[in-house]
């Protein structure tokens, strides 16, 4: 990546802006190809939430993603570049994709800024091939024509273009500059208000009532034969309401909600969208170091604290939990001992508490040799045992057979990379798929040996409870 020593807040009127433009058209004719520009600005505190409400198009691309608790919040929208891939390479594939890009990108403005910079935002599916005629590709990544981020009390926002041999550079620096004016003080009156549906709604079962104590009993069969340690289950269910459910209407809930979960929104440009509140985190990589997590085993909350440190108790205490978890921790050392890291994590999990449900959870740190990209972890990782089984690929041909529905992004791996090589992955769950006045819901739990169907099933009610009280309105 070319780095310009341009400071983009000095000087800026729109003639300076056309003739910066001229120079990385230059660019692109000495090089005989197009130039990905990426000015980035830091302007006055913003909430990329706000921002994608009052610009929001069901026919453009847009990642939005949060989590409160960790005190970032970021959005992009309307795709410059666009990649999409399938077949178990497809990681590598969007790897290479992004090197190719990044050799021929221009890039000025404060890049040490979080969130400063080219980014390259990510929707996967479960399966690394996708059905015909699936709303999502098994891999799709894109630049965003805009992007706003909040780390902190820093908010940083970024315009990209494609600069061409021959590009309109007037045309180019009369977008750029009305965008540049737009959020030196950006106006929220022109969003509207994103209700929710209410009642009188639908509510089916995919595959039918019985079909997930069905599948249930047929993977603790396969167990007990050895097949495989642990499968993680699923199930669907289809709400129709009686007005189109909004995506960014949803999602301000589930922001509220689960404070400290990943609250996100995926579209396809197409007019539907994925959105969740997902407790876990894939992988992160920042500073030259990775972190990722171990999250297997559940407990409900209490109505009290003491009834609340009673059900952790238990789970600490659970032995099908435990085993569980640590089933999950073997599986990430596995699956990531050819890179050589040596793992940093605590001897005994700890209990992470939602705002429905509480887990086992490790978090794992190490850090990350030269040249281990980001997606050489995505690769390995997903799916974890925590969303898919253990051995890996006998769990995941059950899963293909048992579950009576296709997956698409749910449990799939979601996120972005950064110029730098850094970024974060989360694990598309307590998630839905928006599509007009229709949601498919999803839930899932881990089947060890020693599960029942009962239990499971219940496990599966609490975690849509959440999710049906926040996409219906009271």
């Amino acid at each position: 990546m070319k780095i310009l020593p341009i400071n983009p807040t000095e000087n800026v009127t729109i003639a300076s802006l056309r003739d910066f433009l001229e120079t990385c058209r230059g660019i692109a004719q000495s090089a005989g190809r197009p130039q990905l520009v990426s000015i980035s600005l830091v302007v006055e505190s913003l909430d990329p939430l706000a921002v994608l409400e009052s610009i929001f198009d069901s026919n453009q691309l847009h990642f939005y993603t949060e989590r409160p608790a960790q005190g970032f919040a970021v959005a992009g929208a309307e795709a410059v570049l666009e990649f999409s891939a399938a077949g178990l390479d497809r990681f590598k594939l969007a790897r290479d994709y992004i090197t190719q890009v990044l050799a021929d990108t221009i890039a000025v403005g404060p890049l040490h800024e979080p969130f400063a910079g080219p980014h390259f935002f990510f929707s996967a599916a479960f399966t690394s091939t996708v059905e015909v005629g699936a709303v999502f590709p098994a891999l799709r990544l894109f630049v965003p024509r805009w992007q706003v981020a909040r780390m902190g009390d820093s908010t940083v926002a970024v315009a990209n273009l494609l600069i061409t041999p021959d590009a309109p550079v007037d045309l180019l620096a009369a977008k750029v500059w009305k965008a540049h004016e737009k959020f030196r003080a950006f106006d929220y009156r022109s969003a509207t208000r994103k209700n929710r549906p209410s009642a009188p709604l639908q509510i089916s079962e995919i595959g039918g009532p019985d079909a997930y104590r069905t599948a249930v009993e047929h993977a603790l069969q396969e167990i007990m034969r050895g097949d495989y340690l642990k499968i993680v289950l699923a199930r669907a269910r289809r709400l129709t309401a009686n007005e189109d459910f909004h995506p960014l209407g949803v999602l301000n809930h589930l922001r509220q909600r689960f404070p400290s979960c990943y609250a996100f929104s995926i579209a396809n440009g197409c007019g539907q969208s994925f959105i969740g509140a997902s407790p876990e985190r894939l992988v992160r990589v920042a500073s030259g170091r990775m972190h990722t997590e171990a999250l297997a085993g559940s407990a409900p909350r209490g109505d009290s604290a003491s009834e609340d440190a009673a059900f952790a108790r238990i789970l600490l205490q659970s032995e099908k939990d435990r085993r569980e978890h640590q089933l999950v921790l073997d599986s990430i050392a596995r699956r990531l001992a050819d890179l050589h890291l040596q793992l940093e994590y605590a001897a005994q999990p700890r209990v992470l508490g939602l705002a429905n449900v509480q887990h086992l959870h490790s978090p794992i740190s190490a850090e990350l040799p030269t040249g281990v990209h980001i997606l050489d972890l995505v690769a390995r990782l997903h799916p974890t045992p925590a969303v898919g089984g253990t051995p890996r690929e006998p769990a995941a041909a059950a899963i293909a057979r048992l579950e009576s529905f296709n997956r698409g992004l749910y449990a799939g791996p979601q996120g972005w990379v950064d110029h730098r090589g850094g970024g974060e992955f989360l694990v598309g769950l307590r998630s839905a798929l928006i599509d007009g006045p229709t949601a498919i819901v999803y839930a899932g739990a881990g089947i060890v040996a020693g599960s029942t169907p009962e239990k499971e099933f219940a496990e599966t009610e609490l975690k849509f409870k959440a999710l049906l009280e926040v996409l219906i309105a009271p």
